[in-house]
């Protein structure tokens, strides 16, 4: 069986395939771009770069060279705009490259959007509030369904639903998801919390505490049982089984039978007199008719 990759489906079957679109020649074939000539990707939606990251591809690409060509537009005057390989583009030039390798390919702003999007998605190092901002946009600017999304990045339905969601939490605890202080276990956590002031303080009790996953999943369950217990809801319902005990023990005197009461939640029930043949059935329906008298 073919080991499904973990990133998805990859960027040359995000974009329908570059050989394919060599071939039908939407792509042109792979050629050497001098880099000043490249101009970056209009669109790119991601703003943060990891300068240690950079320098060590630097590194690579000087004794190795770009082992995966980039991907650009033709733009006016002889000039390119980047569509996918911004960081491979800002590596080269800190290895001092006078010229890359790349694809030239068709494409409209929309589509430049797009691709950008797809292929930040892609990438490993991408936090999970980037990745959600992205899926975002494709559905928003790009006016992707979350079905045609899951088919453009290799993901499920309820994978990208889970990372949209993590946009509706409070931003402290976004940016901590961007600073990697909370795993995406910690954050889908938090997310089943209503109320943004108990998400913000449970996110802090995450932090201090350093607790896992599963130790804050298990926090966030004590609370939600804790939310249970109502003092006054308690008392209330303190007050009426003590009524109904009284009452049942009222009636177990009148019937000479044990009287229980089954109330439920909502405060519905039944009164439920016991009988072991039918001659007391008789002897309890005796009593009823005397107590109409």
């Amino acid at each position: 069986m073919t080991k499904k990759n973990a990133l998805g489906r990859g960027l040359g079957a995000l974009i329908d395939g570059v050989e394919k679109e060599i071939l039908e020649r939407k792509v042109e074939p792979n050629l050497n771009i001098a880099i000043d000539s490249i101009d970056g990707n209009p669109f790119q939606p991601r703003t943060n770069f990891d300068e240690q990251a950079l320098e060590e591809l630097a590194t690579s690409i000087r004794k190795l060279g770009i082992v995966q060509p980039l991907t650009v537009r033709e733009a006016d005057n002889r000039r390119y705009q980047l569509i996918s390989g911004e960081r491979r583009l800002r590596a080269a030039r800190l290895a001092g490259l006078t010229h890359v390798p790349a694809y030239i390919r068709t494409a409209d702003d929309q589509a430049m959007l797009e691709l950008a999007l797809v292929e930040n998605i892609q990438r490993e190092d991408l936090d999970a509030i980037e990745v959600a901002i992205s899926f975002q946009r494709l559905t928003e600017e790009c006016r992707l369904t979350q079905e045609q999304l899951s088919e453009r990045v290799g993901k499920k339905r309820s994978t990208i639903a889970n990372y949209l969601r993590l946009l509706k939490l409070p931003a402290e605890i976004q940016l901590g998801i961007r600073n990697k202080n909370l795993m995406m276990g910690h954050a889908r956590t938090l997310i089943n919390i209503e109320d943004p002031k108990k998400q913000i303080n449970i996110y802090y009790r995450i932090i201090d505490g350093d607790l896992s996953v599963r130790q804050a999943e298990e926090l966030v369950r004590q609370l939600q049982a804790e939310k249970g217990k109502d003092p006054v809801k308690n008392e209330k319902k303190k007050k009426l089984n003590e009524d109904f005990l009284q009452l049942s023990e009222h009636l177990t005197k009148i019937f000479s039978a044990d009287v229980n009461f089954r109330i439920n939640e909502q405060g519905k029930g039944k009164i439920v007199i016991p009988f072991e043949n039918p001659e007391e059935m008789e002897r309890i329906l005796g009593i009823f008719d005397r107590l109409n008298n």
